[in-house]
């Protein structure tokens, strides 16, 4: 059964575009042409991956995948915007986005960003994963440090769980793009040091033992000190 798709896009060549492309790629494609009712399909269909331009119409996108994840809808959603700087991709993944695609764009990139999201929703979550005092459940996203549940945006969470998957090992930049986000991005290295320090506030700030540590000049490791 080919996967569900519902593209929220006001251009209607590039909605045309890419509804073409998918469907030919046998992606079932819905397409919604402003905010509202991109939010109106969101809410009343089930789909695999929602394509989401952030510029719309009646509400922007950005709003709309708030709205989302407000009500519990947790289907993956790749932002599509002519915006690139650090700030506006770190808003787009803190309103619970989970991947970022810069126009003007090729097709096969988009077509490797929808496949790579496709992919990672459909994985078994398995058990749940412990290191030190720090407990993650991958089948509820949710995550306790002792017996405080800590509330994570779901990249924090899919960094986190990258981190306690591979404990005691050196993670590099490159290596946490390509695994947390799928691709490598060279000026991608702020986003994971602004991601990076998100997690760390969230997990070691209130605690004695801190568990996320820089190596200098290579990366970070998930360890306990001493």
């Amino acid at each position: 059964m080919s996967a569900k798709i519902l593209v929220v896009e006001d251009e209607k060549k590039v909605a045309s575009f890419i509804k073409r492309g998918l469907e030919e790629e046998n992606f079932s494609v819905d397409v919604a042409g402003d905010g509202e009712e991109g939010l109106t399909l969101a809410q009343s269909n089930r789909y695999d991956l929602i394509l989401m331009d952030l510029m719309l119409p009646k509400m922007d996108g950005l709003s709309v995948v708030r709205e989302l994840r407000t009500r519990e809808i947790t289907t993956p959603v790749l932002c599509l915007t002519a915006k690139d700087t650090v700030e506006d991709i770190v808003s787009g993944l803190d309103s619970g986005s989970d991947d970022y695609l810069t126009k003007p764009f090729a097709f096969a990139e988009l077509l490797a960003r929808v496949r790579a999201l496709l992919r990672r929703g459909s994985q078994d979550r398995g058990a749940e994963l412990t290191f030190a005092d720090l407990r993650l459940d991958p089948v509820t996203h949710k995550v306790w440090r002792s017996e405080k549940e800590i509330d994570l945006t779901a990249k924090e969470y899919a960094l986190l769980e990258y981190f306690m998957r591979n404990p005691e090992q050196v993670l590099t930049r490159t290596m946490i793009a390509e695994h947390v986000w799928d691709y490598t991005f060279d000026s991608f290295t702020n986003i994971i040091d602004v991601y990076v320090n998100y997690l760390r506030k969230k997990v070691d700030r209130d605690f004695q033992q801190k568990l996320i540590h820089t190596v200098r000049g290579i990366g970070y490791v998930l360890k306990q000190q001493g």
